[in-house]
Order: structure tokens, then sequence, then C-alpha cells
């Protein structure tokens, strides 16, 4: 409440005051410049109670009667101050300004009713002359209503300044029950949803609905640069330096940039609110409603479910007992790591389950830590390699190497068959009959996509690839759209697929968000993904990326400019997917594969098929029963010719600097992976696009100019 001593002024500055401060009541000495409305003093689903404006009349008199009351304010103030310690004037002072405050609003009213007398009486009905009593009496003239009197010059300024209507949000709902945008989930795909709605709808009100207690951000740093930071106090705040240096956070707007979710409806020129700690249960297509879990119902115009993946657990942990489940962390969000992090700071082992992006990121991650303590870090899983799915099995064993060299245990080839808890301890039983005590287990093996909403919304699972099924333009049903991990979409290139990584997340969301606006695009645009172990060794990649494909690799020698480190101090930005920029997509459109500039030979570059060359040259086995038996004679001619020029198969111990390995289906390149090679992915993104059959690779190759950096 405002109590403000002053003349119109002050009446001025107070109804200013109103217009960015939510009050209860605004007064000028106790008088009420505005009163609740009783129609719309109750609750309602789609807004608030609202203030109704005084008329001008009303105004000027408590602005009068507010500058008279001044007067004797700042004498009694005057006198109080003068004497200093008199603290019996203050007390009567102060005593003096309550009950004329009291009074104020009555003498307010009193001046209003005195006008509108004083006003009817000019107008009162004059005497009717007397006449003869013959004659029939005259009707009375009629008495006109005297018009509202037009406000003066100030009058007019200062009830301009009253607001004519604002929400009482002490009678609100704090979640609003209608949203133009409802997007559920608030991660990656939220984000470029709501920034491609603002693009298009620059007054668009977008209400978020999260279950996590966290505003947006961004998951790559939780498993990459925060656990390389030498500064405790800034990864408390969810802040981490890039390679480069560049302090960043990892919430992707501040909390400022958001506002109120009851307030949203009464942002004139839009804005973003975000329901924190809320899971919406259920959709109802028709009716086009949201129920969310505490039952209250939010009505939407166009939804985008954005709902993501939880991580995927082992059935030997999901049986284990509570002792066990409570020291097993699957990995995913803030929260997750917050407490590894925590963790690993008194433990004295982890046990990390799975050799894919996560699982490797992370073991590389702790097994820094572990050089500046008595940390033990163990990395096991089944397959031969790190990352062993999605590379080939020479650069997965390579891969395996790198992480021992971080000062992790790697062992391949295993898994867990059984886990219990005995003295403090958890002790698991591997299929190599080894037993293993560790203080704490980080499973990450992989994403089960949030699709709890279809059942009771009516909306289809793809049973193959899991996720909502959605058409190439994200649309599950008529105002419904799916994005990020929880989206089976249809590649107009490479079929159905679900992609799992950030830049899909941006893409898909961004052109969800321009659809809901009216876009209507189609889904067309190959996202990418990277993986980086430590500031010196990454990859990028896009397209189908399957270690059982057939492929082809180009390397030549690294420089200093080919690591992650290197390529953030360029752009100086650490998200990769971001670093494509509009320039490099457009030369990459303009530019056409079969044209490839001469470049002088292939130099040193090494060339290699899938697995140990040359066993290489026969189909993989897991492809082998549709593939016609190999040209032994032809094999042995090119196994000669490779001999010849000096070209051995590649081992573990192989330097590779950096290189482009061409994942092959029909003898058509579907992916392609960039071994420390950066900011050529629009390079690689036309050549995926374009679906084309190559004789030489080698000649493809060349567009990425490999030799661009050496000397």
């Amino acid at each position: 409440m405002f109590r403000i001593a002053g003349s119109v002024t002050a009446a001025r500055l107070t109804a200013a005051c109103c217009r960015t401060v939510t009050t209860k009541q605004f007064q000028v000495h106790g008088a009420s410049l505005h009163v609740l409305s009783s129609d719309t003093s109750r609750k309602t689903r789609h807004g608030p109670a609202h203030r109704t404006p005084p008329s001008w009349q009303s105004v000027r008199s408590m602005a009068s009667a507010g500058e008279s009351q001044s007067k004797i304010n700042y004498i009694f103030f005057g006198l109080a101050a003068l004497f200093g310690g008199g603290g019996i004037v203050y007390w009567w002072s102060r005593k003096y300004m309550r009950e004329t405050s009291k009074d104020t609003p009555k003498k307010a009213a009193a001046a209003v009713s005195s006008a509108s007398k004083e006003a009817a009486e000019t107008v009162a009905e004059k005497p009717v002359p007397e006449t003869t009593k013959s004659a029939p009496a005259a009707p009375p003239p009629a008495v006109e209503t005297p018009a509202e009197a037009a406000p003066d010059a100030e009058s007019k300024k200062l009830l301009d300044a009253v607001p004519q209507s604002y929400p009482d949000f002490e009678v609100m709902p704090e979640i609003p029950g209608h949203a133009k945008y409802l997007l559920i989930g608030g991660g990656t795909a939220s984000f470029a949803a709501f920034r491609a709605i603002r693009a298009s709808d620059a007054k668009a009100q977008v209400l978020v609905v999260t279950e996590e207690e966290e505003l947006p951000y961004m998951r790559p740093p939780l498993s990459k640069e925060l656990w390389y930071s030498d500064e405790p106090k800034l990864v408390e705040k969810m802040k981490f330096k890039q390679w480069n240096g560049k302090e960043r956070s990892v919430y992707y707007n501040p909390p400022s940039f958001y506002v109120e979710p009851k307030e949203l409806a009464y942002q004139e020129n839009g804005g973003v609110a975000v329901v924190k700690g809320r899971k919406v249960m259920k959709l109802n297509p028709q009716k086009q409603v949201a129920v969310l879990d505490n039952g209250w119902e939010i009505f939407y115009d166009k939804v985008l479910i954005a709902t993501g993946g939880r991580p995927r657990n082992i059935p030997v942990f999901e049986r284990a007992s509570q002792e066990v489940k409570d020291r097993v962390t699957l990995f995913r969000g803030i929260k997750d790591f917050k407490r590894l992090d925590e963790v690993s700071k008194n433990a004295s082992s982890i046990v990390v389950v799975g050799g894919g992006f996560l699982g490797s990121e992370l073991t590389c991650a702790l097994g820094k830590r572990s050089r500046d303590s008595s940390l033990k870090v163990i990395q096991m899983f089944p397959e031969q390699g790190n990352m062993g799915k999605v590379l080939p099995e020479y650069l997965s064993q390579w891969t395996t190497a790198k992480v021992r060299e971080e000062g992790a245990t790697v062992k391949p080839e295993t898994f867990v068959k059984r886990a219990r808890f005995s003295d403090g301890k958890v002790i698991l039983k591997l299929n190599t009959g080894e037993e293993i005590s560790t203080d704490h287990v980080v499973v990450a093996v992989g994403l089960e996509p949030n699709t709890e909403l279809a059942k009771e919304s009516g909306l289809e699972v793809d049973d193959m690839h899991g996720g909502f099924r959605v058409n190439a333009e994200l649309e599950a049903r008529s105002d419904i759209w799916v994005a990020g991990d929880a989206s089976s979409f249809y590649d107009i290139k490479l079929g159905r697929r679900r992609v799992e990584h950030h830049d899909h997340a941006v893409v898909s969301g961004r052109l969800a968000g321009e659809n809901m606006t009216g876009a209507k695009k189609p889904y067309w645009h190959q996202s990418m993904f990277w993986s980086d172990l430590g500031p010196d060794v990454g990859y990028e990649a896009i397209g189908i990326v399957d270690s059982s494909l057939p492929t082809v690799a180009v390397f030549a020698k690294a420089t200093e400019k080919d690591t992650p480190r290197a390529v953030v101090e360029e752009t100086g930005e650490s998200l990769r997917s971001v670093t494509e920029t509009e320039a490099e997509a457009v030369a990459a459109e303009s530019s056409e594969t079969t044209a490839a500039p001469e470049v002088e030979g292939v130099r040193d570059t090494k060339v290699f098929d899938l697995a140990n060359y040359p066993f290489a040259l026969f189909p993989h086995p897991e492809s082998a029963t549709d593939e016609p038996a190999p040209d032994v004679e032809a094999a042995a001619k090119l196994v000669a010719e490779v001999e010849a020029e000096n070209r051995v198969a590649p081992t573990p111990k192989e330097d590779y600097g950096k290189g482009v390995i061409f994942y092959l289906r029909d003898d058509i390149i579907v992916g392609v992976v960039l071994w420390n090679l950066f900011n050529r992915m629009p390079i690689a993104r036309k050549i995926v696009k374009e679906g084309k059959q190559h004789q030489d690779l080698a000649e493809v190759a060349k567009l990425f100019d490999l030799h661009a950096d050496e000397d």
C-alpha cells in the first residue's frame, strides 16, 4: 500500500507507480483511487479480478483534499523535527494523521456529492404560472439530466495517469488457465521453440511446463566443461569456462528474462513464463486442454510436446536392494551433475557403466579429477572399444587408449551380472568372474523417450524407434507438435528416425515453433552431434553413423588448430552446433561435390575401410546376408597395391590426427564423422543430402581440405 504526502504531483507519481507495481489498494492520504468491482472480484479461470478506475471528479477531489491535508501534516512534522526529542508532538502528529486519513475518503465523497447537487439545482424545475380555473393545467417541463462537465486540462492529465484496468494478482491462480502456446518440457527443444515462436509472433505469450525445478538449460556442459573448471564457486552457480576461457552459464536465459506465470496473460508485448515442478498428465486434443498432475487444466491453442527422455537403467540395478539403488546415479540433468560432483570429491572409487558418448565423456572428466586425488575411476561396457556402436573398430580402440591416458581403467567386453551391498560398498559381480568394490555407480546407457502422454492422449508411438510418431512437419495431431528426443520423425532423405542429440533438439524445436505459427515447413535439415574427450580430442557427426555399416576413412596429420579448444578459441562458442554460420551453409549449398577443386595428390593421407584392413574388404558380419560374395582376386590385387604404397593396417597405437569417415549404405554416403576436423559440417550435410554414389571417396575427401592448416 502506498501512502504519499503531496499535492496533485504526488497523485500523478502514485498513479504512475501503480502501472509498474501491482498493489492491493492505491491511496493518496487514505482516499481510495479505485474500487473492486463486484463482477470481477471472483477468481476466474481465464484471469484475475480487475480494479476499476474512478471518475475524474473523484480523482480531482481527492487530490485537492490531499493537497490541503499535506500542508497541515508538514507543519506537524516540522514541529517534531524542530524540537528534536519531542516525542509527544510526534505522537500527536501521527495520531492526527491517522484520524484525518480516515476522514479524507468521507470528505472526498462529500465533495463529489456536493458538486453533483449544485449541478442538479441549476436545472431545477421552474414554477408554473397561475392560470384561470377553467384552463387546463400545463404539463411540467421535462427535467433534463445534466451532462457531465468535461474535465479541465489538469484533471485530464491526472486521470490519464490512473491505470484504467490492471489485474489484482492476489486473487488469481498461480498457473494460468489458458495459453496460446503451451510447451510441455523445459529443455533445449522448448527453448528453441519459444525463440522461434517469438521471432514469428513478437507479442506471443508462451507458457512452459516442466517437471524439473530449473529454468531451461543446456545439457552438454554437464559432461564436458563443468568438470574441467578450477573454480568451485563458479560451478556452484552452474557456470563454466569454455575451452577458450570465456565464462558462460548453463542456463539459456537469466531469470529476469521470464515473467511470472500468473502475469503472462497481461503482458502486452508478450513473454515466456515457466511453470516448474509440474507434469502434464494428459492432453484432450478435441477440447484442446492439458491436465497437470495437480488436476489443474490449461486450455491451449497450440501445444508442443518436448518431454525428452529419461536415463535408461539396466535390470541388475533395477532388481538390486535399496542400499545399492541409493548409490547409483542415472546421469541426465543438473541434479545428477551436482550429486556426482559431490560424490567424486569424497569417494575412493566410481564405476561408470556404458561406453557411448556420455559414458566416455564422464569417464574422461572423472579421470582428470582422479589425477589430483585418490579417486579410482573404472569404466566398463560390452562393446570392444569406446563408442563401439558408432566408430569403426580401429578408431574405437584408439579412443579406448585415449580414455586410459586420462587416468581411467577401461574394461571392454565387460558387464555387470549381480550387484549387492556390503560394508558400505557396492559389490559388482562381472561376467568375467571378477568382483569390484566401489562407492558409487554411474549408469550411462542411453535414453528412454518420455511417451507417457501418448496412451492417455490418443497419440501414436513408434514401436520400432520409440517416441511419438509425427509427420515431416513434426505434427502428431492437429495443433499438437513433438520435437527433440521424444519425436520419431520422417526424414525425407533417410526415412523415419529418432535422434537423441543437442543439435537435433535445437533444429526440431525451432522447426516446430515455426510451424506452430503457420510456417508448414518439412524437416529436411540434417542435424549434427559432437563429442569431446577433453579439450584436445573431439569429433562431429551427421546422418546415420553406425559401426555396422561399411566405412571409408581418410586421415591426415593434425595441427595445433585441430582440437576442440582451438575451435572454441576461434569461434567463441562451445556449442559447436551454433558455429555453423549462415555464410558457411550458403557456401556449402552453392558448391557441387562433383566439381571438387584439384588438390595436389593425397600426400600422406591414409585411406582405410571398415575395421582392421585388409579384412575390411569383406562385408561386415551383421550385413553379410544381404551382400554378394566378395571378389577374392580383386581383394588380393587391391591389397598388393596398398602394400606397395606402404599403407598398412591401422592399429590402436596409430595417431589419427584428423580425418573424415564416410558411412555407406548401397554405396551411398548416409553418414559422415569429422575427426578433429571442425567448421566443415555444411559440406558433410550437403553430401548426405545429395545421396549420390561416388566412385572415388578420396576425391570427395578433398572437399574437406584436410591439409588447409599444414605448413
